[in-house]
């Protein structure tokens, strides 16, 4: 784990100290390893500076309801009720707003675990997976996320997640004496892009039910599935939850709504105990008052969000989708086609000089001396050496600039 932070950070403190910026820095580093959306500015922009926005009351400025404003909760049950399809209006009292998603599923851990057991694990079991949730909980209450099973499966859908999969890999952790307390769910996945059917995500929390393990469902990526083809179900759209008490949904505006630095994350959970233990934790969590302010408006505002930000964000990431992918098979590189998120799981293995993770992270770092910044399969747990996740969510200038500048000066023969 520590290595995987350490990978991360690396990169990332040298990216801060040295960004791109086509005026001021042109010889700096280009990320394409932060899973950020930087398509949207122009739409934002002009959407925040309207006068609707400019509110200050005296209740923004003082303490709120560390679960939130009512006001704003009451606009998140409204928007998730519509967007996640709930067959029943969701309720605002079971909605919980943090500052991201990172703060709420470290009190998520707290509250779910005892921080004081040494083997309370967090399990999930589809690799590769989002690195940062062992961040969240090592950091502050020194708990383990462990996993279990090979990221095998068809052709088709390598790396697929079945509940043979969840059985075998607590059957081995109750072997190893751990007590497994949780499932975490990405859907959709990061790094892979990969949508789960409804049919799936019922296995799934049938499963969890069964064997007692509360489910922590991430569902920030949601509306950003760019194909139409591919369709998008929310745990909340389910006729009926197998365990509501145990299921807890996450979502936030970093990635939906390309704004990852005004940190807004927000749980559903029908779980009261859950709800109140968590609102114990928000005085070290909490959202800024005209931030709650301003977030509730962009929730309300359907006209915009229908008929002007979202359609033509999907339509952005599909253009910046096509690009990459169009150059990654120039190269011959093989990878996960999907149509969610910002990201595409590409495998680099050909240009190893063996099949190891010490010759990934040596690529890993050439790219980075080079000025290309990407995140390597091992920062995401991945058991196969090679894979890297590739950000495709920037200016189409930014990508060919990356890619050019790789072409020139990496020391394999071709891109990536």
């Amino acid at each position: 784990m520590r290595l995987h932070q350490g990978i991360l950070q690396e990169g990332y403190n040298q990216y801060h100290a040295n960004k791109h910026d086509e005026h001021s820095n042109p010889h700096g580093i280009i990320n394409l390893g932060t899973s950020e959306n930087k398509l949207c500015f122009d739409l934002l922009q002009k959407r925040l500076m309207r006068p609707d926005m400019l509110h200050i009351e005296p209740a923004f400025l003082q303490y709120p309801d560390w679960k939130g404003h009512s006001f704003l909760r009451e606009e998140v049950s409204k928007f998730l009720s519509d967007y996640c399809r709930s067959p029943k209006p969701l309720k605002p009292e079971n909605v919980v707003v943090m500052n991201g998603c990172g703060s709420l599923f470290s009190a998520l851990a707290a509250t779910l675990c005892d921080p004081e057991a040494k083997f309370t694990i967090f399990h999930n079991v589809t690799l590769p997976y989002y690195s940062e949730f062992h961040v969240a909980l090592q950091l502050y209450f020194y708990l383990y996320i462990i996993v279990l099973v090979q990221p095998t499966g068809s052709d088709v859908r390598p790396f697929q997640l079945t509940v043979e999969k969840l059985e075998n890999s607590l059957k081995e952790a109750k072997k190893e004496g751990l007590n497994i307390k949780a499932l975490i769910l990405l859907n959709p996945h990061n790094p892979l892009g990969e949508v789960y059917s409804s049919e799936e995500l019922i296995s799934f929390l049938q499963f969890a039910k069964m064997h007692k393990l509360h489910v922590i469902v991430d569902e920030i990526y949601m509306l950003s599935v760019f194909n139409e083809a591919d369709t998008f179900r929310s745990v909340l759209s389910l006729d009926g939850l197998p365990d509501p008490q145990r299921t807890h949904v996450m979502w936030g505006v970093s990635k939906d709504f390309a704004m990852a630095g005004m940190r807004v994350g927000m749980v559903y959970s029908e779980n009261r105990d859950l709800v109140q233990a968590l609102d114990q934790l928000g005085c070290f969590h909490g959202v800024p008052g005209p931030t709650q302010y301003l977030m509730a408006q962009l929730l309300r505002d359907r006209d915009w969000l229908n008929s002007e930000f979202l359609p033509e964000n999907r339509h952005r990431l599909r253009e910046a989708h096509s690009f990459m992918i169009e150059e990654l098979k120039k190269l011959d590189i093989p990878f996960l086609h999907r149509s969610a998120g910002f990201f595409i799981w590409a495998d680099l293995s050909k240009y190893l000089k063996e099949k190891t993770f010490a010759e990934e992270l040596s690529l890993w770092r050439c790219f980075l001396k080079h000025k290309v910044l990407l995140s390597c399969g091992q920062a995401f747990s991945c058991v196969s050496p090679g894979w890297f996740r590739i950000i495709f969510t920037d200016r189409l200038h930014k990508l060919q600039l990356g890619l050019t500048i790789t072409l020139i000066h990496i020391s394999v023969p071709v891109f990536l």
